[in-house]
C-alpha cells in the first residue's frame, strides 16, 4: 500500500508539502512557506522564529503526522517559496536526510538556509540532473523530469516504488515556444505512461480556466509590443515582476538593449535570483546593472530621475508588498515617481485577500501621483485545464490526489477527472492538510 500525506497545500495557495509512504518509508516532496500568514503580522522575523509558532501562524506546514516516521530523502520540484521556503523550519526535524533538486533549485534552497537563524540544518543538499534517477533506498527511487514553469530548471517529481510510480507535478505548464529552449521532457513523461503511473498529484490552481496557457513567448511578445512601440512617449519606465521569472528578466533586459536603455535591477530578491542564475549560465545580464545595498540604491536613483529616458528601472513590488521597491517609490521614498513614469505589471495579482488589497493600495498611490500604469503584461506558469487532460492522458494514472490549490480548485480538478473517466472516490481524492489518502 501507498500512504499520500497531505500535509500542506491541499486547502490553500502555499505552504506545499506531500510526503508518500511505501513500506514504512517515506519521502517528502517540498517544504513550503505560505507568505501572506507571514506578512499580516508586522512584527514577525521569520527567520528567527520556531516552526511550532510558524506553524500556529498557518504559515508552514504541519508536519507532525510524519515526525517520528523513517525518513528517506526530501525532493524539491523548483525553486519558489511556496516549495522550498521552511526548508530552514522543518528539515532539521529530519537530520542528516538528504535533499534533492536540480541545480538552481538546490541553490536557491542554500539560500535559505543561509539566512536561518533559528536552527541548524545538517541535511546534505544534492545537485540533480533531469533524468537521473537515484535510488534513495532499496524500495524507493526519485526522479526529476524537465517541466516547463515561470522558474529555471522546474520538475515533475517522480517516486517510483515497486507498485508503481507517484507523479508529482507542482508546478508546470506545458510551453511548447518558450523562447530560451526550456522545453518539457514528452517522451520521458508518455514512457512513465506505459511504465505504470500508480498515483498522480496534480496541482489544482488554475485548472477551472478552460484553455491551455499560453507560453512565455506570448508575454515576451506583449512586452515587446508595448516597449518597441515607434510611437511609444515615455520619460522614466520602471517595470515589475517576479524576481525568480529569470526567463522575463531577460526578456526585459533585451528590450532594454534594444531601445538603447541600461535595465538596472533594484532589490534584494532581484540580486539573489538573478545573482544564482548567472552563476549557472541561465540569464545572459549584458548592459545591465544590479543593485544591492541601499547606498547605491539611493545614488543611482537620483542619477536616474536626472536622466530618465536613459534607464529601465526593473523593481521589486509587483503585489504591493510593503517594503518592497516600487511601494516605496509609491510612498514618497527613493524616487520622485509621477506624471513623468510608467510602470510595467509584468505580473498577475495572487489570488489571495491581503495581496488584493497591498495590490490596490499600490495602485492607487501610483494613480495619486498621476503615473501611468500598464497591466497584465504577463502570462501564468500554472496549467490550465487542457494542459491538465492532457497530463492525464499521458500518464493515466490509476489514482488522483489534486493538490496545490483551495478546496474549490481540488474539487474543480476532481470534475475534470471524471470527464476523464475517474470517480471521486474510488480513484480521485479530495484531501485536507494533515490527512492522509491511502492506495491500495
Amino acid at each position: 500500500m501507498i500512504k499520500i500525506y497531505t500535509l500542506g497545500g491541499y486547502e490553500e495557495v502555499g505552504k506545499n508539502m506531500t510526503a508518500v509512504e511505501y513500506d514504512g518509508e517515506v519521502v517528502i516532496v517540498d517544504m513550503g512557506i505560505r507568505l501572506d500568514r507571514v506578512l499580516i503580522h508586522e512584527d514577525v522575523e521569520f527567520q528567527k522564529m520556531s516552526s511550532k509558532e510558524l506553524r500556529k501562524l498557518g504559515a508552514v506546514p504541519d508536519d507532525r503526522p510524519i515526525r517520528n516516521k523513517k525518513v528517506v530523502a526530501i525532493a524539491l520540484s523548483h525553486g519558489h517559496l511556496d516549495h522550498i521556503g521552511a526548508i530552514g523550519k522543518l528539515a532539521p526535524h529530519y537530520p542528516d536526510v538528504p535533499i534533492y533538486g536540480t541545480p538552481y533549485t538546490i541553490r536557491l534552497a542554500k539560500s535559505e538556509i543561509k539566512g536561518e537563524e533559528y536552527f541548524e540544518v545538517t541535511n546534505p543538499l544534492y545537485e540533480t540532473n533531469y533524468g537521473e534517477i537515484v535510488q534513495v533506498s532499496e524500495n524507493l527511487a526519485i526522479e526529476f523530469v524537465q517541466i516547463t514553469h515561470s522558474i529555471p530548471q522546474s520538475s515533475i517529481v517522480v517516486i517510483h516504488t515497486p507498485e508503481g510510480a507517484v507523479v508529482y507535478a507542482c508546478d508546470y505548464k506545458f510551453d511548447n515556444n518558450h523562447p530560451y529552449g526550456e522545453r518539457p521532457d514528452y517522451k520521458r513523461l508518455k514512457e512513465l505512461g506505459r511504465e505504470g503511473v500508480k498515483v498522480l498529484i496534480p496541482e489544482s490552481t488554475r485548472v477551472a480556466e478552460e484553455t491551455k496557457t499560453p507560453s512565455e513567448a506570448v508575454a515576451k511578445m506583449l512586452l515587446e509590443d508595448f516597449f518597441l512601440y515607434e510611437g511609444l512617449e515615455a520619460d522614466g519606465l520602471i517595470a515589475t515582476t517576479f524576481a525568480s521569472h529569470i526567463a522575463r528578466l531577460q526578456e526585459l533586459i533585451e528590450i532594454a538593449n534594444k531601445m538603447g536603455r541600461q535595465a538596472v535591477f533594484i532589490g534584494r530578491s532581484l540580486a539573489k535570483y538573478t545573482g544564482i542564475a548567472k552563476q549557472l549560465g541561465l540569464i545572459k545580464m549584458k548592459g545591465s546593472r544590479v543593485l544591492r545595498s541601499p547606498n547605491a540604491v539611493s545614488k543611482v536613483l537620483k542619477e536616474v530621475s536626472q536622466a530618465r529616458e536613459n534607464y529601465l528601472l526593473i523593481v521589486t513590488g509587483h503585489q504591493g508588498e510593503p517594503g518592497a521597491i516600487l511601494t516605496r517609490m509609491a510612498n514618497g521614498e527613493l524616487y520622485d515617481i509621477g506624471k513623468r513614469d510608467t510602470v510595467v505589471f509584468s505580473a498577475g495579482v495572487i489570488p489571495n485577500p491581503l495581496n488584493i488589497a497591498q495590490r490596490y493600495a499600490l495602485e492607487t498611490k501610483l494613480r495619486m501621483k498621476g503615473v501611468r500604469m500598464i497591466k497584465n503584461l504577463h502570462v501564468s506558469g500554472h496549467a490550465s485545464r487542457e494542459d491538465h487532460r492532457y497530463l492525464i492522458r499521458m500518464l493515466n494514472p490509476e489514482s488522483i490526489v489534486p493538490a496545490h490549490g483551495e478546496f474549490r480548485m481540488l474539487t474543480h480538478y476532481a470534475e475534470l477527472a471524471e470527464e476523464e473517466g475517474y470517480m471521486i472516490g474510488k480513484d480521485v481524492f479530495i484531501s485536507r492538510n494533515g490527512h492522509v489518502v491511502e492506495i491500495p
